[in-house]
């Protein structure tokens, strides 16, 4: 079993704020992890401690067994890293095409801008865009951004993908066709964090799923492990009668 990311006794705070306390877990290659908590629970401070954006107090963070804890986002975008965000962050002025065209061109394998067009187009094909390729990146509505933000991530061919809330303000039929888009990246063997409220989602596609509640870690392991653990049901789910519903097949 070959670990892609290690995170170590990680803890941030913000002046008086303790927003994450001694955090630790691997993640083995070609796994989707699913990252979980209440709101304030820390699963986006723990993103932007892994891509860079925040530097640790305590511990460290591995990628691919090089120590990255100081590392800026640009450096570990070179590395194979590359996240989408909670609200959708397109270049409006820009096209379609010309936003996933940047993914490629700042990505770890840093492509010519001939090269870059066609990783784009392949790329919006695969996430079901590839008709707007021309429009602006402002015209899309919200479940397109999603698209186009995933789509971003992925032309930069990354080995390890941070997904934050891409289920968020989608329909039933949106929902579904990006948990199959999920799983279709896992099979070309990338790895995935995904932060997700939608419990029934991230139960069905992660191999493990990590809870956070208050900046500490409370319980890791299987979907089912998670669905019926105590502290989770007290901190976050509420009713141990969600557990069947939750670990019914979509």
């Amino acid at each position: 079993m070959t670990l892609l990311l290690q995170v170590q006794g990680v803890t941030k705070r913000f002046g008086g704020l303790q927003a994450l306390t001694q955090v630790t877990f691997d993640l083995p290659k070609g796994q989707i992890l699913g990252l979980i908590g209440p709101n304030g629970a820390g699963k986006t401070t723990l993103f932007n401690t892994i891509n860079g954006v925040y530097h640790p107090e305590e511990g460290r963070i591995l990628f691919k067994g090089q120590d990255v804890t100081n590392k800026m986002p640009y450096h570990l975008a070179k590395m194979g890293m590359a996240r989408t965000h909670q609200i959708v962050r397109p270049l409006n002025e820009l096209t379609v095409r010309e936003n996933v065209m940047v993914g490629a061109c700042f990505g770890h394998e840093n492509q010519s801008l001939g090269k870059a067009a066609k990783i784009a187009d392949e790329v919006l094909e695969f996430v079901g865009i590839l008709n707007r390729a021309d429009q602006l990146a402002g015209s899309l509505n919200v479940a397109q951004k999603k698209r186009l933000e995933m789509a971003r991530a992925l032309a930069s061919h990354p080995h390890l993908l941070l997904l934050d809330e891409v289920l968020a303000g989608l329909n039933p039929s949106e929902i579904d066709g990006m948990i199959q888009m999920v799983l279709n990246i896992r099979e070309q063997g990338i790895t995935i964090i995904m932060i997700e409220h939608l419990m029934k989602a991230v139960m069905n596609v992660s191999d493990r799923i990590f809870v956070l509640d208050y900046g500490e870690q409370i319980a890791e392991g299987s979907p089912n492990e998670i669905v019926n653990h105590p502290k989770v049901i007290e901190a976050y789910l509420g009713d141990p009668k969600l557990a069947e519903q939750l670990m019914e097949e979509e």
